[in-house]
């Protein structure tokens, strides 16, 4: 039987098992799934096979914290503390701007810059998900939408409880499109109520869906969770019931040795957001203590607000040498463990695991091209190493999602990008005009 698509490149990388490269190896891929993975002397017909001569296949990376909205607020207000960045800058912003089509436009140019990258599936958590559901969709991109709780009213909610029901009914909605995995997401425990999060809990048993939440993200979050319920923020997030398997904890900057033994006990996934921490000086997650513990921690980059870009090449070295000089230990995290980081620990952590995050024979062909013929990337002896240490997103010429080609020779198959370009110029002058006399 022939198969729908044939990638033949000089190096595969499955990432299961960890560190192994396959050479002259191809991969087939039938019904949007890989067959198979043989050597190039044993490749069958296939209906449509890519020659990749200076390439290095590997699954399409998994950004597990975003939002991807935020993309049109990149550069707003950079070089702030976090607190004052959000109070004095983003949230009058968000409360001046943030409608459904600033969604929609900031969702598309997110997708646009993410595919170019080769990130093929994300994680988010924003206001009118609806919109950014649709554009992933439309994109060809998996995406698991976290739906927004929070305390305070927004242009998308009035108050928890409008949160919540819109959350289920997007969760209703979208629950069976193959590429759309909802999540709820209280925004953080310094913003969402015991109330709340109790009913956020009751919610995502009663769907069974995961809970993606920024928690300990500096130590002002802590001081103030000690002043105000006697406690720290993991400990309360325990006390109602929110401490298990299917938490994703963004940031974590700020733990203790026994919350990193209660995270590995419950199986909390840490998704660990290097580059924004260092930004905004948020604090750095003790990754290498994590993984000793057995933790699966994931990589996110964080809005394009306070990053400023959606480069999981750049999060992936930043992570491995963050881990390295802060523990002192250059085997800390090797460059497989951060290329496992980006891949299929996102997907584990997002309960994807079994279908996407590593190229096994039945998992869904989402996969990425990575051209290792420039100069920074050359010679080549590892290109685990080349990849994390070297490459930049740039070098990505081809991106797959079930087998659908969305980038082809750097070429983006899916997306309007001159009508994205220019929907996001005009949202700039808009947000200009309106916001430049509060800017620093």
């Amino acid at each position: 039987m022939d198969y729908d698509l044939c990638l033949k490149a000089p190096w595969i990388i499955p990432v299961e098992p960890r560190g192994q490269v396959l050479r002259g190896h191809a991969i087939l891929v039938r019904g949007g799934r890989i067959a198979a993975i043989v050597p190039q002397a044993d490749v069958p017909a296939a209906v449509h096979t890519v020659d990749l001569p200076g390439h290095v296949v590997l699954p399409g990376l998994v950004n597990a914290h975003t939002h991807a909205a935020m993309t049109l607020f990149r550069g707003l207000a950079d070089d702030l503390p976090l607190q004052q960045w959000l109070n004095d800058h983003i949230w009058p912003a968000e409360g001046r701007h943030v409608n459904g089509d600033f969604a929609r436009d900031g969702s598309a140019l997110a997708a646009l810059e993410m595919i170019r990258g080769g990130t093929t599936c994300f994680a988010d958590m924003y206001f009118f998900a609806d919109e950014t559901a649709r554009v992933a969709a439309s994109a060809g991109l998996r995406a698991a939408l976290g739906l927004v709780v929070i305390d305070v009213p927004t242009a998308w909610a009035r108050d928890p409880e409008e949160y919540l029901s819109r959350g289920v009914a997007l969760c209703d909605k979208w629950r069976h499109e193959p590429l759309i995995t909802p999540l709820l997401a209280p925004h953080a425990p310094y913003s969402v109520s015991d109330d709340t999060l109790t009913r956020i809990r009751v919610r995502a048993d009663e769907q069974d869906i995961a809970l993606h939440m920024h928690i300990h993200e500096t130590a002002g979050e802590i001081t103030q969770s000690l002043r105000t319920y006697g406690m720290r923020p993991l400990a309360r997030l325990d006390r109602l019931g929110l401490i298990h398997a299917n938490l994703m904890a963004v940031h974590m900057t700020e733990l203790d040795a026994d919350e990193i033994v209660l995270c590995a006990e419950r199986g909390v996934s840490v998704v660990h957001c290097p580059e924004s921490n260092l930004k905004i000086a948020a604090g750095i997650c003790p990754v290498a203590s994590l993984v000793r513990a057995g933790i699966n921690v994931a990589l996110g980059t964080d809005g394009a607000a306070s990053n400023n870009d959606l480069d999981m090449f750049g999060e992936m070295r930043t992570a491995a040498l963050l881990a390295k000089g802060t523990s002192r230990d250059a085997t800390a995290i090797p460059a497989a463990v951060a290329l496992e980081m980006a891949t299929l620990n996102g997907a584990r952590a997002l309960g994807l695991g079994d279908d996407i995050g590593s190229l096994i024979p039945g998992k869904s062909a989402d996969m990425i091209a990575v051209d290792l013929r420039a100069p920074a990337t050359s010679p080549v002896y590892d290109p685990i190493s080349q990849l994390v240490y070297a490459a930049g997103r740039d070098q990505v010429t081809h991106v797959f999602v079930a087998g659908r080609a969305l980038l082809r020779d750097r070429c983006v198959l899916t997306l309007d990008e001159p009508s994205i370009m220019s929907r996001a110029a005009a949202w700039r002058d808009r947000i200009y005009a309106c916001d430049q006399g509060g800017m620093s």
